[in-house]
């Protein structure tokens, strides 16, 4: 396995530039994730690190060596696309262990990889069946056994669950992570998808228009949102968003509804300005029936209108009035909540944040 290295990474169509200068350590065995909306150059980022699109500037390294110049093949890295891209008329085992026959590997050879890999993901029973013999979920196995007959350095995934119901997604999930602990391989893996990016990466790269938001842990990422848009674009659901200005050591917002500046962050705002509150809905909840119920928090109090609930099993969405809009608060061990009713709501303060409205930035240092 190898590190990975972008610096200065660019990519530009014409006069469009799509990637802006990015720089990235992956270090060797990690698995990192790239997220972002659509547009944002994660899926183009995977590419020129494939060798599938030029570089218009910048460096990718691999395994310490420069790889801008050498074609895919040379760049000893496996691709998993998000279609499969198998063969419809081979067999399993020849899909598998095509690209090694390409290279003029000895059958004997490839035929002990093909089994090895066949084991690891449980396709010993399916070695002589066709694509369309295949359920999706068997087809994507097929797709990574033929990456990791190759041993390569690094693997590339793109978007590979894309295709698949949510419940085989859930599956495929848990063999790809089995699949890491076991190669110890160096991972990246591009997704649009930030419920597969916190389960299974060690790292996250969120991606905004070209630009990397902000780089970190599942857990840093999640508590820590570096911007307004990293809050709002990890978790499900979303942070709750608000803009409001400080006054008076006090938030205001514009239906002239208030709460108290949490107290971590009274040092980091000025008397005026405009910011946007964020809570996540975790700490939001009916009171009584939250995460932090029993415990000593900065908790503040309020009463809201409920507008409609989501009942999940042992735990339900509530939607509840404020600022003129509806913030989504998590209750535990339900009770009854009726459309119109108003009831008391705890604000857990101590895990709120603030980012400046005119830079979107977190105001915390």
């Amino acid at each position: 396995m190898a590190p990975v290295t972008l610096n200065k990474l660019v990519k530009r169509y014409g006069a469009t530039q799509v990637v802006h200068g990015i720089e990235l350590d992956v270090s060797d065995g990690e698995f990192v994730a790239l997220v972002g909306p659509s547009g944002c150059g994660k899926s183009t980022t995977l590419r020129m690190i494939a060798g599938l699109e030029d570089i218009s500037d910048g460096e990718i390294r691999i395994g310490g060596d420069v790889v801008n110049d050498l074609p895919p093949r040379d760049r000893n890295i496996s691709m998993v696309f998000q279609s499969y891209a198998l063969y419809p008329h081979m067999t399993v085992a020849e899909n598998m262990g095509f690209s090694l026959k390409i290279a003029g590997k000895d059958q004997n050879e490839i035929k002990a990889r093909v089994a090895e890999a066949a084991k690891t993901l449980d396709l010993e029973e399916l070695l002589e069946r066709r694509p369309s013999q295949l359920s999706g979920g068997q087809r994507q196995r097929v797709a990574m056994g033929r990456a990791i007959v190759r041993s390569p350095e690094v693997f590339l995934f793109d978007e590979p669950l894309s295709n698949l119901d949510a419940k085989l997604r859930t599956q495929m999930r848990t063999e790809i992570k089995k699949l890491h602990a076991k190669l110890q391989s160096t991972v990246i893996y591009v997704t649009h998808d930030q419920v597969e990016a916190m389960t299974l990466a060690d790292r996250i790269v969120i991606m905004r228009g070209g630009n990397i938001e902000q780089v970190g842990t599942p857990e840093e990422v999640f508590h820590r949102p570096a911007s307004q848009f990293v809050a709002g674009f990890i978790g499900s659901p979303p942070m709750n968003l608000r803009p409001a200005s400080v006054q008076d050591g006090k938030l205001v917002f514009a239906s002239g509804e208030t709460l108290p500046i949490p107290a971590h962050l009274k040092a980091n705002v000025r008397a005026g300005q405009e910011v946007v509150f964020g809570l996540r809905p975790d700490d939001i909840y009916p009171t009584g029936h939250g995460i932090h119920s029993g415990e000593a928090h900065e908790v503040h109090q309020m009463r809201c209108t409920v507008s409609i609930t989501e009942p999940l099993g042992n735990e339900t969405l509530v939607f509840a009035g404020f600022d003129g809009v509806e913030l989504v608060s998590r209750m535990l061990n339900p009770r009854p909540l009726k459309r119109g009713e108003e009831a008391e709501f705890s604000f857990d303060l101590s895990q709120a944040h603030l980012f400046d409205a005119a830079t979107g930035r977190s105001v915390r240092t």
